[in-house]
């Protein structure tokens, strides 16, 4: 008398597909439930918003593109009234007066002023403008920029020292903050997932 098999014997024989019990399937990845990530451990996170360091930065750089842009427009109507005055002088002196050389020399000097600070002003905008979807070069040319910032803000306090002057301290001392910032925003950990992060 023959026994049909039993499917809990571990010595009995192994049962063909379609005999006795299905065989279920392994469950699709990707529908209710998770995907393995593949290699070692988990995927690293892709940040979804702009951490919050990164978005001070962003904000100092629009805050500082303003003033440049404030500043660039006082130092053109400034060399523009220096210039417009020498011209007035050098009309009812003569033409070898060194008053009106000096003028004209300060004049140009002022417009230079003008001219870089609207330079850095469109620098600092468009920086400010490009942390949304910039990538790793506009997160090396804002450490750049804060580099040269510290610079010159450890240059503007050696001079407010020497010269006694508190208006120099304070702005030395608001630029260095600022610059700083700018630099660790850039070069922390979120910072640089940030301006790493897949674009699509």
């Amino acid at each position: 008398m023959s026994y049909p098999p039993d499917p809990n014997n571990p010595y009995g024989q192994p049962q063909a597909p379609g005999y006795g019990y299905p065989q279920q399937a392994p469950p699709a990845a990707g529908y209710g439930y998770p995907q393995a990530a593949p290699g070692y451990g988990f995927a690293p996170a892709v940040p979804q918003t702009m951490p919050g360091l990164v978005t001070t930065a962003r904000v100092m750089l629009f805050i500082v593109g303003g003033v440049q842009t404030l500043l660039a427009i006082i130092y053109v109507v400034i060399a523009a009234a220096a210039k417009d005055a020498t011209n007035t002088l050098s009309r009812s002196t003569s033409d070898d007066n060194p008053f009106t050389t000096m003028g004209n020399a300060a004049a140009g000097v002022v417009l230079v002023f003008g001219v870089l600070f609207a330079l850095f002003a469109a620098l600092s905008i468009t920086l400010g403008a490009k942390f949304g979807k910039g990538g790793p070069a506009v997160r090396i040319t804002t450490i750049v920029y804060g580099s040269l910032g510290a610079l010159m803000g450890l240059l503007i306090l050696l001079g407010a020292v020497s010269g006694g002057t508190a208006v120099g301290l304070i702005i030395a001392l608001m630029w260095l903050a600022i610059s700083i910032i700018w630099i660790t925003a850039m070069c922390t950990r979120d910072g640089v997932a940030w301006f790493n992060r897949p674009r699509y």
